[in-house]
C-alpha cells in the first residue's frame, strides 16, 4: 500500500525531506504523497521513515492503493532505474 497524509497533519515539515523517492510535497492545506512514488521506503529502508518521524502519528497507509511488498519493490526499481 502507499501511505496518505491525513487532516491531522500540522504542516511540520520534517516528513518531506525524509522521503527518499521525493513522494512527499506541501498541498493546498497540508502535505500530500503521491502514491505513484511512494514505496513505503521500500530499496531504502526497513521502515517508511515519514511515519517513524512523524509527530502527530497522521500518516497512515492509504487503502485506495493496495500493493503488496512485491509490487513496492517493483515500484522502487522502477523509480531508481534499475528496471
Amino acid at each position: 500500500m502507499s501511505l496518505i497524509i491525513t487532516d491531522e497533519c500540522i504542516n511540520c515539515d520534517v516528513c518531506e525531506p525524509e522521503c527518499p523517492n521525493e513522494a512527499i510535497s506541501q498541498g493546498e492545506e497540508i502535505y500530500v504523497i503521491d502514491p505513484t512514488k511512494c514505496t513505503e521506503c521500500i530499496g531504502h529502508y526497513d521502515e517508511p521513515q515519514c511515519q517513524q518521524v512523524c509527530p502527530v502519528d497522521c500518516i497512515p497507509h492509504d487503502p485506495n492503493y493496495k500493493e503488496s511488498e512485491e509490487q513496492l519493490m517493483e515500484k522502487y526499481l522502477v523509480l531508481t532505474g534499475q528496471l
